[in-house]
């Protein structure tokens, strides 16, 4: 079965409440509100925003979102990478270069974006009804009733609906409430981040391509977004210990820079080019047996954090509303439990699956040199390890939105 993008209003729509409102909760609503059903977004925080950091959109999620209907924001905000090219530390030297662009369209039929984050989230929310989304409502607690559920809010609200559905990260209270309370572990890697107005790199010649430079105990990213105006760079830096989760605490360029002496010049002038560097720790969980109780179920990072290692953390939280609209869409009020267990089936071994290889990808990226490296590199040198098309061709042309009969 597949959902046409034409809303179907249902008589008696049934009413669904998405707690959490970043790229996930709002793509799941979206595909719900476009389905027919009552949704309605939870946010804690008083407004909805994203941090400063890119973004992959690869074309399994590039798919869903336009089948949403937001393709044309998509083109005139996001960027099309000529390729995606995996590089060594010191030299430069080529390990895979990945064909973009055309090449992935004609492969998988959609294309693969690079974006803002920020800009992908204001093009969801801005495709949802305003009345749809309520900021400032931190939940505090869920009842599960015999045909529904209740959620209450810190603010004293409480919302009865037929189903609940947790989007609300990685720290999330759904998950808390369901299953107990459950501990992160720091994965030894710090990632730092930045974003550079594009006009001061253009003494590079840049491509428009996503880089990836591989070297021992770290890599570096960076790639184009928000149409070429701005360049983002994201790097994970091995380390022995951390004491928080936070996306926004600073570091000066200087330290950065240390972390990658010795590498190519280009990385350099690009970390030399940014005013401001964000750092933060890399915490994992291991994959959830279940994602649903009753009427209740979880999304995103609420139910499988993914290292960013293979650029699928957004991606598979989109799909994961995509594929749960479809499994709610063809069940009746009555059968939602069963509903909620059928899209967990469908989707909890594809999304450990992706956990698995971004987990794996830590230590691939980060090998030091000698025997394993040299190894791993005359591996890609065949084209079909990494993010080489026939490797990764699993993720990229899976369809989110389709169930089968």
């Amino acid at each position: 079965m597949r959902l046409g993008r034409i809303v179907c209003y249902m008589a008696d729509a049934p009413s669904v409440a998405v707690v959490g409102g970043g790229i996930g909760g709002l793509a799941a609503a979206l595909s719900l509100h476009r389905a027919g059903f009552d949704v309605h977004v939870y946010e804690q925080a008083g407004s909805v925003s994203e941090v400063g950091a890119g973004i992959q959109v690869t074309p399994n999620a590039t798919r869903v979102l336009q089948w949403l209907g937001l393709g044309d924001d998509l083109a005139a905000m996001a960027v099309r990478a000529l390729a995606l090219h995996q590089r060594r530390w010191d030299d430069g030297r080529t390990l895979l270069r990945t064909p973009l662009a055309d090449a992935v369209v004609d492969a998988f039929g959609f294309v693969w974006y690079q974006m803002h984050r920020a800009d992908l989230l204001t093009i969801l929310l801005r495709a949802l009804p305003p009345e749809r989304v309520h900021v400032g409502h931190r939940l505090v607690g869920l009842v599960e009733r015999d045909d529904a559920v209740e959620a209450e809010f810190e603010n004293g609200k409480l919302v009865l609906v037929d189903a609940l559905v947790g989007a609300d990260g990685i720290h999330s209270t759904v998950q808390r409430i369901l299953f107990g309370p459950r501990s992160a572990h720091f994965t030894g890697c710090a990632a730092y981040r930045g974003l550079i107005p594009a006009e001061r790199l253009s003494h590079l010649d840049l491509e428009v391509t996503c880089d990836v430079w591989m070297g021992p105990g770290r890599h570096f990213v960076h790639y184009f977004v928000r149409n070429k105006q701005m360049f983002n760079f994201v790097t994970a830096v091995e380390q022995d210990s951390w004491t928080g989760e936070s996306w926004t605490d600073k570091v000066d360029v200087a330290t950065a820079l240390a972390e990658f002496d010795g590498w190519h010049p280009q990385v350099r002038a690009i970390i030399a080019a940014v005013d401001e560097v964000y750092i933060w720790a890399l915490f994992d969980r291991p994959p959830l047996e279940h994602w649903s109780v009753g009427h209740t179920t979880l999304l995103g990072d609420a139910c499988h954090p993914m290292l960013p290692f293979m650029a699928q953390g957004a991606a598979q939280a989109i799909e994961d509303g995509a594929t749960l609209t479809a499994c709610l869409a063809r069940t009746s009020r009555a059968d939602i439990p069963l509903a909620l267990h059928h899209y967990e089936q469908l989707r909890l071994p594809r999304a450990s699956r992706v956990q698995a290889g971004s987990a794996a990808n830590k230590t691939r990226f980060h090998l030091p040199d000698g025997p394993e490296q040299e190894e791993r590199d005359a591996q890609m040198a065949t084209g079909s390890t990494d993010f080489s098309k026939t490797a990764i061709a699993w993720i990229l042309e899976h369809d989110a939105t389709r169930l089968e009969p």
